[in-house]
């Protein structure tokens, strides 16, 4: 008995070692957060970090300003485009005759052995270059639509493959493009009906007056423009860009700034089109909200998303509110945008969301996302670029500190001459968030996405995932029938794992 004794202490005192030592054995995350702390000073090897780094979702991502200038501009050469040599302003053909630089109306296709041409063009569709002294951010942003907008009209599938296949290379799992995919039709036949004060009857007319049509063209042509990305990626081939993995939703995106029949029409449109289609997910409205009409008609608009979401009360609405600073508007424009886009247009996304701290009772509505679990999509470069708002001026520290769910978006990515990775990397240096911090961010943007079925997670903030799949989590191993079934069955819970998958991966290097 003496002797089982003292192997029975030396057992407990041997099982109590190897736990103590696991315990002070880091695990994968914590040693991929100790290298990222380790090279803090070398701006480069952080880049490098990050750039690995999975990243979940970017869920404010206008394809319209995703795709750099120097793609626009090979799209222009294909549509035989010419180019106003002093606004950079696309124009129809017939163009001038030669390339010599004496013309005014040049083809784009000039542009490939006329350097200065090339950048003058890359310089005004984006912010390359840009210059505060001779124009403000805000403005030369914005500006640059309309000037390659001609490009993109026909191009649509070949947007969508270079945006995906740049998002798989920032190690991005799922994307939500905002898309305006029926080509504007639905606001010309808001036009053609015109205004009505009964919102019913509104939506009633339009449904008779063939936007059931628009729905089923425009479901059509995304069919067609899938197929089209389809083989662009050569996916289901050997030769598969990465993009092919990565998953994509839409958001039908409203031209706010257009007349109130117009708006109607088009937020009318992204209710049924979401309803019919679930590669739709929902809407978003879009354009400078400092613009008269956006601000004059917010009310309205706000009226026209309450009237909606009642009639088809399973719709997603992430809108974009506080896009604003002190200046662009007077003081009282920037205190409501936000609390009313949330208590009133059914935000469950805010995106943008600069000008919280000028909200009437900033601190409370703080506390009022926090408690709603409103994601505040976050896009630092933006933000900088168009409103000179960055580092202390930003408003990220304060959503963090009130636990505000937020994730890092690219916005317009190519317009701003950014990527997800860089969005990463100023978060990092600006703010010195951690990796788990960062980690934080990408788990999240997945958990807000508006992705169909239930989350990998029972409990997102204390990390416990769901029954079905925690033993699987664990093993790291082969998935359980069991797994399978509720990842099959539930696609948002499917792309979570699939980051989890990624993380695990990543992690092994530290």
């Amino acid at each position: 008995m003496g002797r089982l004794s003292r192997w029975s202490l030396f057992g407990v005192i041997v099982f109590g070692v190897s736990i103590a030592s696991a315990q002070a054995r880091p695990d994968a995350e914590q040693r991929a957060g100790r290298y990222l702390e380790s090279v803090r000073t070398q701006p480069s090897l952080v880049l490098a970090f990050l750039h690995e780094m999975p990243k979940g979702g970017d869920l404010h991502n206008h394809l319209g300003g995703a795709l750099y200038a120097e793609n626009l501009i090979d799209y222009a050469v294909d549509d035989g485009l010419c180019v106003d040599r002093t606004t950079s302003i696309l124009i129809a053909p017939p163009c001038d005759a030669s390339c010599e630089k004496y013309t005014s109306k040049p083809a784009v296709r000039c542009a490939y052995q006329d350097h200065v041409l090339y950048n003058s063009i890359v310089d005004a569709w984006s912010m390359r270059n840009w210059k505060p002294a001779d124009e403000s951010g805000h403005d030369h942003f914005f500006s640059t639509f309309d000037k390659f907008s001609l490009a993109t009209h026909t191009h649509t599938a070949s947007a969508l493959a270079e945006a995906e296949s740049r998002a798989a290379a920032d190690h991005l799992q799922y994307v939500e493009f905002m898309h305006t995919a029926d080509g504007g039709e639905s606001a010309q036949l808001g036009a053609k009906l015109g205004w009505e004060d009964d919102f019913a009857k509104m939506r009633a007319g339009l449904l008779a007056g063939g936007l059931g049509d628009i729905v089923i063209a425009t479901r059509k042509q995304l069919d067609e423009d899938e197929a089209r990305i389809s083989s662009k990626l050569k996916c289901r081939t050997t030769e598969a860009d990465p993009g092919c993995k990565v998953t994509v939703r839409y958001l039908y995106q409203v031209l706010r700034g257009l007349p109130r029949q117009c708006v109607f029409a088009q937020i009318l449109l992204g209710f049924e089109l979401a309803q019919a289609d679930p590669r739709f997910v929902g809407l978003n409205l879009v354009m400078p909200e400092d613009w008269y009409v956006p601000m004059h008609d917010f009310d309205l608009h706000m009226k026209i998303l309450d009237y909606l979401h009642g009639v088809y009360p399973k719709m997603h609405i992430s809108l974009h509110a506080g896009e604003l600073a002190m200046g662009l508007v007077p003081p009282d424009g920037l205190s409501f945008h936000i609390r009313e886009s949330v208590e009133r247009g059914h935000a469950e996304r805010i995106g943008h969301g600069v000008d919280v701290m000028n909200e009437k009772d900033a601190i409370g509505l703080l506390h009022e996302m926090a408690q709603r679990n409103v994601l505040v999509e976050i896009c630092l470069t933006s933000n900088d670029v168009i409103l000179g708002v960055a580092g202390n001026d930003h408003p990220l520290p304060v959503y963090l500190r009130y636990g505000v769910p937020v994730a890092l978006a690219t916005d317009d990515e190519g317009v701003s001459r950014s990527d997800m990775t860089h969005e990463y990397l100023r978060a990092a240096e600006t703010y010195h968030l951690s990796y788990a911090a960062l980690k934080k961010m990408a788990r999240q943007s997945l958990e807000h996405s508006f992705l169909p079925g239930a989350s990998l997670w029972t409990d997102f903030k204390a990390s416990h995932i769901v029954s079905s799949c925690a033993t699987d989590s664990r093993a790291g191993g082969k998935i359980s029938e069991v797994c399978q079934k509720f990842l099959d069955t539930n696609e948002r819970a499917r792309v979570q794992w699939n980051l989890e998958t990624e993380f695990a991966g990543f992690e092994k290097k530290y």
